[in-house]
């Protein structure tokens, strides 16, 4: 990692001019200031060390960076964040990565060089450089919703395995056999974990799951409707589109009405994470529920017990499916209106299912 004395060199001038640079200072001329700013930009230099968030004088604001902002799922998730964390006497800072790693490396860095306590953070990409140096200074850090295999820091998420397992048994149940689905980016760890559950729970039925039924998505409307067009341009369309997110399924729901096809009548539409919204389409979705608001209430009392001194744990949550009627549901005269849940528990009515909020 650049040092100070390294960027004084670049820039050609003393540590102290960088020194006051970095302080804005009014004394320094507008040709070294530029040149400064240059080398700390071209080095990655940042005055705060990774080493610095380990500190006594506690600022009481920890930093969170969320994969996207205008998702719902992590909109609800960063609002059960900042009410938990004010609970406990936490503010929050909130950075958006947008989906896009050089963003959310970016919001980290700036968070560390505000002196925050603790870190939340729902990974953009598989893996990130930086938040393995993080992690090994021992800045004090959490993942929600996603994580990075081989970084050792607690991870709060949601199991999806048995919500899938019920959608896949639900659709069968209801004489669905071509099923696709709209996978998530393969470098995020849920990307790979929906798709692998999916292919895994077809298997289990006897279905096979052919490469011209998955469709490559990153989590955003537009690779939902690309997806879902090509589905539909194969010579045998699959009868039931699976979304792995929320805003890929609208994707998905905007190029089958632009096709002029009815859901469930012509296709049917499943999505993983619902949003309030799903109720109000129609039909409404059928969809796979995460437990947001306890998420992200378990995220920050993870964070705040490293930061307090006391041993985090790791916490998984169960998803769950919520059955409504784009599937065919009211047509097949099945249990449309009705919530699959864990096993030895009874269903519960569509009318009470679990929020994202």
């Amino acid at each position: 990692m650049a040092s100070i004395k390294d960027v004084a060199a670049q820039a050609g001038v003393s540590v102290a001019t960088v020194s006051r640079v970095l302080n804005s200072h009014p004394s320094v001329s507008p040709d070294a200031r530029r040149r400064v700013l240059a080398a700390v930009e071209a080095l990655g230099y940042r005055p705060n060390t990774l080493a610095r968030s380990l500190r006594t004088d506690q600022t009481r604001t920890l930093g969170l960076v969320i994969s996207d902002v205008l998702n719902p799922y992590f909109t609800a998730l960063a609002r059960s964040v900042e009410e938990e964390a004010r609970a406990l006497g936490y503010s929050v800072i909130i950075g958006n990565a947008d989906e896009q790693p050089e963003q959310q490396d970016h919001h980290v860095r700036t968070l560390l060089d505000r002196r925050i306590d603790g870190l939340l953070v729902s990974p953009a990409d598989g893996d990130s450089p930086l938040l393995h140096d993080v992690a090994r200074a021992g800045t004090p850090m959490v993942f929600v919703d996603r994580w990075m295999p081989g970084v050792d820091v607690p991870v709060v998420r949601a199991d999806g395995h048995r919500a899938i397992q019920d959608l896949v048994a639900h659709l069968h149940a209801l004489g669905h056999r071509r099923l696709a689905i709209i996978a998530g980016p393969a470098a995020t760890t849920t990307g790979n974990e929906r798709v692998e559950a999916f292919r895994a729970a077809m298997s289990a039925h006897g279905l096979a799951l052919p490469d011209a039924y998955i469709g490559q998505g990153d989590f955003q409307a537009a690779s939902g409707r690309r997806a879902t067009e090509q589905f539909l341009a194969l010579p045998r369309p699959p009868e039931v589109v699976f979304a792995a997110d929320n805003l890929m399924a609208l994707g998905a729901l905007d190029a089958i009405r632009a096709h002029g096809l009815r859901v469930p009548e012509d296709i049917g539409l499943a999505a993983f994470d619902d949003i309030p919204w799903f109720v109000h389409t129609g039909p409404p979705i059928t969809a796979i529920a995460q437990p947001t608001g306890e998420l992200g209430r378990a995220a920050v009392r993870a964070l705040v017990d490293i930061v307090e001194g006391r041993p985090p744990e790791s916490v998984t949550l169960p998803a769950r499916l919520v059955v409504r009627g784009s599937c065919g549901e009211h047509t097949a005269g099945r249990t449309a209106g009705r919530t699959a849940g864990p096993a030895g528990e009874p269903p519960l009515p569509a009318s009470e299912p679990r929020s994202n909020a």
